[in-house]
């Protein structure tokens, strides 16, 4: 028996460990093939000093320890992010790990002391220290001795400047994943990975990690270039201007870059580079460009950040008389991250298909061909990073005759699935999935079916698991519901006019088409229970989190472009309202404003958000002449009406820096005070673009040439409903304002959006959009990987306190990055950074209808509730209505998030992370973070 516990593993588990082409790096940095059965032979010496070995004994041990070695292996070896190499250390911590869960208190005692002693002994016969010998594998094949020197060079001057952070700690954890033979491309990761192991102790460690992947993307990028590639970041100071020249010759020279970005007086744009600006990312922000963002040929990045910045401004200059100080101009606003453009903006602004602009709307006609040809449409739209919404509503409903065959039609569902596999099947490259949302107004026929879209069970052929969704909701219907009343669903071809019509031509039109109904005069219809459909719609929502719910009438009662044309769906992400038809597409150019760098202690800087503003409106006006427009009516629409959508991110982070909770009314009046300084310093650059550049062709019989600004139109809500419940006061002179309008004109015809920002806030380091925070602590996970999120403002308020330590970290963790629990944390901490869930969401929908009433187009409003049940969606979702909220988003519940304690570090055994993925994902632009349209 004691010759058989020499050899633990059952064959079952020899096969497995043959699989695993994994090694162990043992303490003087050699590689050793990782052998489980070395475990088993360790672990059975404990069981035997503590159990004796007895028969009886061994053949009991033989069985657990098999157990446990299995458990250890598959611990070590699930990981990918681990790579193939395992630390000895990180081997024997999992083996008391598995002892101490298995029960086996005094067999891991014994461990313990026995590893202690084995370190007394090494200790005792250590020669004076002198680290191996490792030599480093290059791409060509060659070895060449590691350059420990250097490394650490490079890691000291990542850490220059930051608070609280050291070099001596991301030095050490380099020591544990090094081996001989390690690849130059693993070498660079190497000190990028073990700064991120620290960022949950310390968020500046962000910073450093991101210094680092800043000297292997300086490599990369600069290697074409002679004597850059091997500069730091104070040689690298000096030699940008001539690397821009260089990069923008190269991205010429390989196809990638636009030629007329070479007319560009160079040298002055080189000259304005601000290389420093290179050192004010976070990991998450660097990591995601470097992914997504910079260009690359054959799998080699060749552009630096600055150089890219510089390009997108370049792109949007190229039309201004003087390029040069405009370009300068724009670079200068977003490489300081107060403002940042869209993501379609970023990916091809100064390329050779500069398509620019986020949002594109449509209406599907209710014939073969323009069916066919609608889903045509998205896919060439969806092809250079637009994300779109297409509204189905005039498609005919099942059932409904079919002239041209005398047959029944198949409904609207069908179709939608073809719409869906399309966009799945156009994937922007690969940078980021196709995305679209379907709408459907209320009414019609086949809603029922449509609620059913996103379910995961039922006939798949009749579900679309990828496309988005979303209600389009008529007031007559709420006021029905609001009066436990009746409802009654139509086919369009029935009713051709309530697709276009709203306010009280609408109601008048249904009740006329109830009464045919009543005599019999129409054949497709269906009479439900208002409440009933409500509280489906609902229950879809919190099942699969579709569709969203969004409202007809004050997207049209308020739509500044009412005379010409309706509204008839939003876009992927809820936050445009821009009017189609067979012959227009609308499309919208978005960017956002980085609020907490425009928020100081003592409140709003006033005067930099107004230069923001100012710059950002030219620069989003450049996108509608610059863009690349894939259809004919994109174009046309665009270039009439010169839409844009001007929005926010950083909101949550602005109020951390007022120390105001999110769930107060003093954020209440800031959402409403910061949403009126933007739209008084938006408008105002609409004019001022009108009188250098003329107004936009459709403007004259708008609700702008008729001095009606969008904190006027809501006035038409309210007296379309008979009242509206809604502070509307205001601080500024509107007055004067709105006569310089109507004199002089507007650029836009549209000017505000607040998008959901996910993928820019992550570049600028701000919290997305309007969003409260979503966990103090936690892990993200988006298409560049898995990343560490502390909330700094916090760290900085626990560390003023002295209560950040590593049973704070601990605690932040068990209780899911939530301050309720913690004891030691002070009341005002808890409230100032409740999370999401922890706020009531009707303080939500109260800071939502605040801002709507500056905006002329929608937010992307997303809604939390922690327990939620049938009552408080109801209360929620009535309470958007009569707040005059024109659309939400997304519903997040607490019971259908899941959260996983991962490891970051895996040395000490300890849960060193919260991942959290939120079901449903936010959309399916970014997976599974929101992507969105930014």
């Amino acid at each position: 028996m004691a010759e058989s516990l020499s050899h633990p593993l059952s064959p079952a588990m020899t096969s497995v460990a043959e699989a695993i082409s994994f090694q162990v790096i043992r303490r003087d940095g050699q590689p050793t093939p990782f052998m489980p059965g070395k475990i088993s032979v360790a672990m059975t010496k404990a069981f035997l000093a503590v159990e004796g070995s007895t028969a009886a004994a061994s053949s009991r041990i033989h069985d657990i320890v098999a157990e446990l070695t299995e458990q250890i292996v598959a611990a070590l070896t699930r990981h990918p992010g681990r790579g193939r190499a395992l630390h000895v250390e990180d081997v024997q911590d999992q083996v008391e790990l598995a002892l101490m869960r298995g029960g086996h208190h005094k067999v891991a005692r014994a461990y313990v002391l026995y590893r202690e002693e084995r370190a007394r002994e090494r200790a005792a016969a250590a020669a004076p220290p002198a680290e191996p010998a490792l030599m480093v594998t290059l791409r060509d094949g060659r070895s060449v001795p590691l350059n420990r020197q250097a490394m650490a060079q490079a890691v000291t001057e990542a850490c220059e400047g930051l608070a609280d952070v050291e070099a001596a700690p991301v030095l050490s954890e380099i020591q544990r994943n090094l081996y001989d033979g390690i690849t130059e491309d693993e070498l660079g990761q190497v000190p990028i990975l073990a700064a991120r192991t620290l960022i949950e102790q310390e968020p500046n460690y962000s910073q450093v990690s991101a210094r680092l992947l800043l000297s292997v993307l300086r490599k990369e990028a600069t290697s074409f270039v002679e004597g850059s590639a091997a500069a730091g970041q104070t040689e690298m100071a000096g030699r940008y201007p001539a690397y821009f020249d260089a990069y923008v010759a190269r991205g010429i020279e390989v196809g990638l870059l636009d030629p007329e970005l070479g007319r560009f007086d160079l040298a002055r744009l080189g000259a304005a580079l601000k290389p420093e600006r290179d050192l004010q990312f976070q990991y998450l922000g660097l990591q995601t460009l470097y992914d997504r963002y910079l260009l690359q040929t054959g799998g080699t990045r060749f552009e630096m950040p600055q150089a890219f910045f510089m390009r997108v401004a370049m792109g949007l200059a190229l039309r201004e008389i003087d390029r040069e100080e405009r370009a300068i101009e724009f670079y200068d606003l977003i490489s300081s991250f107060d403002f940042m453009c869209s993501t379609p903006t970023l990916f091809n602004s100064g390329t050779r298909h500069s398509q620019l602009s986020s949002c594109f709307l449509t209406s599907v006609p209710d014939d073969l061909e323009g069916i066919f040809g609608a889903i045509r449409d998205n896919a060439m739209l969806a092809k250079y990073s637009g994300g779109i919404g297409n509204s189905w509503t005039r498609v005919r409903g099942l059932g409904a005759h079919i002239r041209g065959t005398n047959g029944a039609s198949q409904g609207v569902v069908p179709f939608l699935k073809v719409a869906n596999d399309t966009a799945i099947a156009v994937n922007q490259g690969g940078k980021r999935k196709g995305a679209v949302c379907a709408y459907l107004e209320t009414w019609h026929i086949d809603i029922e079916e449509f609620l059913d879209l996103r379910k995961n069970t039922g006939d798949d052929r009749r579900r679309t698991h990828d496309m988005n969704t979303a209600n389009w909701i008529p007031d007559l219907f709420m006021q029905r519901v609001e009066q436990d009343g009746d409802w009654t669903l139509f086919s369009p071809d029935e009713v051709p006019d309530l697709h276009d019509l709203y306010g009280k031509p609408f109601e008048d039109a249904y009740l006329r088409y109830e009464a045919k109904v009543a005599a019999g005069e129409i054949k497709v219809h269906k009479r439900v229970r208002a409440v009933d459909l409500w509280r489906r719609m609902l229950t879809m929502l919190f099942e699969t989190g579709h569709p969203w719910m969004v409202f007809k009438d004050p997207c049209n009662l308020r739509s500044p472009q009412r005379h010409a044309g309706v509204v008839h769906s939003s876009n992927l992400c809820t936050e445009i309202t821009l009017n189609t038809s067979d012959s227009e597409v609308a499309v919208c150019n978005l960017g956002s404003i980085n609020l907490a760098r425009h928020v100081t202690p003592e409140g709003i800087d006033r005067d930099r958000l107004a230069r923001t503003v100012r710059i950002a409106m030219r620069m989003l006006d450049n996108v509608i002449d610059v863009n690349f427009y894939t259809i004919p009516q994109a174009r046309r629409s665009n270039l009439r009406h010169r839409p844009i959508g001007l929005g926010l991110m950083g909101f949550q982070d602005a109020l951390h820096i007022l120390r105001l909770p999110i769930a107060s009314e003093e954020a209440v009046r800031f959402a409403d005070e910061s949403m009126e300084e933007i739209s008084y310093h938006a408008i105002a650059a609409s004019v001022d673009l009108a009188a250098e550049r003329g107004a936009y062709a459709s403007f004259e019989g708008s609700l702008w040439s008729r001095g009606v600004l969008p904190i006027d139109s809501v006035e038409y809500v309210a007296e379309a409903r008979g009242g509206l419940d809604l502070d509307r006061s205001s601080r500024l002179d509107w007055a004067s304002l709105r006569e310089r309008v109507k004199r002089i004109g507007m650029r836009n015809s549209n000017t505000m959006a607040i998008a959901p920002t996910a993928t820019i806030s992550n570049i600028v380091g701000a919290t997305q959009s309007i969003e409260p925070s979503f966990r103090n602590l936690f892990v993200k996970a988006n298409m560049s990987g898995d990343f560490t999120v502390v909330n700094p403002f916090l760290v900085r308020d626990l560390k003023r306190l002295g209560l950040w330590d590593a049973a704070m970290v601990s605690d932040l963790k068990y209780y899911d990055g939530s301050l309720g629990p913690i004891d030691r944390i002070p009341e005002d901490l808890k409230a100032l950074y409740a999370t999401a869930f922890e706020v009531d969401p009707t303080w939500l929908v109260e800071a939502a209808a605040r801002r709507q009433k500056w905006i002329d187009q929608a937010q992307s409003l997303n809604l939390y509730l922690a327990n939620p049940n049938g009552r408080k969606l109801d209360a929620l979702y009535r309470l958007a209505w009569k707040r005059g909220l024109k659309t939400t988003y997304y519903l997040r519940t607490q019971s259908a998030t899941h959260v996983e304690k991962s490891t970051l570090r895996t040395s000490d055994g300890k849960l060193n992370a919260v991942r959290i993925d939120a079901a449903p994902a936010v959309c399916s632009l970014d997976d599974p973070t929101c992507e969105a349209c930014q």
